[in-house]
């Protein structure tokens, strides 16, 4: 792989390359190839060192396939550029892909402009018809559309979320709340709608925007767990992660992002701006939030029980037990509550 048509630079003149983010999943460089007037710059994404790519989240092939697929559509993400499948390039597959200018906005200094309640409310309000837009694309053209595996998709995530859960709870986290709540999932699994490609992991941090004008989104990021499924997951797992600004101190500390900035739609704002824009409406809107809770929980406790077991000695994991079970005891109240707001 000496050289990559599409950029008109040959990869084997001067190389550099900077980590971005420091995500526990796959990972980015920004690379810069070349020197003076002919420099180019793209995005290299490839599994951690030491991970085969041949299944699940780090697979690289698949990645490229998606958003080969997705690029070019409603949904702005990357531009894919090429998939080196040699391993002795750089010691695993990679794909390379265009970089985009945009900020992630993970803190209310990333775009300043989001302080004005206003601009924060376009944003949100952009996150959201993203997510809806992305749905709506034709699945069927999709790399990842398999009609054996759409069926019984919701079940499966319920079974496969409370597993998780079970194999990495240590003994000093409670049971029933979460026991509870992934029974009532079973039992109160709405019928599947229409499948559609999924994220699986819409948020704040995973979308790139443009910083003076944060409404205007520039790049989806991260879809390594994309899959096809019940659209409606893909928005559990967005107001899992939602923390509105009337939470509890306890649920504020989860924030992941600026959700719960002055302005920023609400979970009830996001439901319904998501309704409108696929023009139909969310039945069992709590059953979604319950659902993305407990995913949520279930990550938080995956940390946790990582630094119990020692494999992490990251002393932020230590308060997770107990986020874990503040998340399983808030979907809890969600059920009977049938609300989306916790105060």
């Amino acid at each position: 792989m000496e050289s990559v048509p599409q950029l008109g630079v040959d990869l084997t003149s001067s190389i550099t390359a900077t980590r971005l983010g420091g995500g526990y999943s796959n990972l980015t460089y920004d690379i810069t190839l070349g020197d003076g007037d002919s420099r180019a710059h793209v995005i290299l994404r490839r599994p951690p060192v030491g991970v085969r790519a041949e299944r699940g989240a780090h697979d690289m092939r698949r990645e490229f396939r998606v958003l080969t697929a997705v690029s070019g559509s409603a949904v702005p993400v990357p531009t894919p550029i090429a998939l080196c499948e040699d391993e002795t390039v750089i010691g695993g597959l990679f794909f390379l892909m265009s970089r985009v200018d945009g900020v992630a906005v993970r803190r209310l200094e990333d775009a300043p402009a989001l302080r004005d309640p206003t601009v924060m409310r376009g944003m949100s309000e952009s996150c959201i018809s993203a997510l809806a837009r992305l749905h709506a694309l034709p699945v069927e053209s999709t790399p990842l559309h398999d009609a054996s595996r759409v069926e019984g998709y919701g079940a499966r995530q319920v079974t496969n979320w409370r597993a998780r859960w079970v194999a990495a709870r240590p003994a000093d986290v409670p049971d029933a709340d979460a026991e509870f709540v992934c029974e009532w999932l079973a039992s109160h699994l709405p019928s599947p709608i229409a499948p559609a490609l999924l994220h699986n992991d819409w948020k704040f941090d995973n979308l790139l925007v443009d910083a003076a004008n944060p409404s205007v989104i520039r790049g989806v990021l991260d879809w390594e767990m994309a899959t096809v499924g019940d659209p409606r997951f893909d928005l559990a797992t967005a107001l899992g992660y939602w923390v509105q600004g009337d939470d509890p101190p306890m649920l504020q500390a989860l924030a992941l992002g600026v959700t719960n900035a002055p302005g920023c739609l609400t979970r009830d704002d996001v439901v319904a701006r998501y309704a409108a824009e696929r023009g139909v409406p969310v039945e069992h809107p709590v059953y979604w939030w319950v659902f993305g809770l407990t995913k949520v929980a279930v990550i938080v406790l995956q940390l946790y029980a990582r630094y119990v077991s020692g494999a992490s000695r990251d002393a932020r994991f230590a308060q997770l037990g107990g986020m874990a079970a503040m998340l399983m005891a808030t979907a809890r109240a969600a059920i009977d509550r049938q609300s989306l707001s916790v105060s």
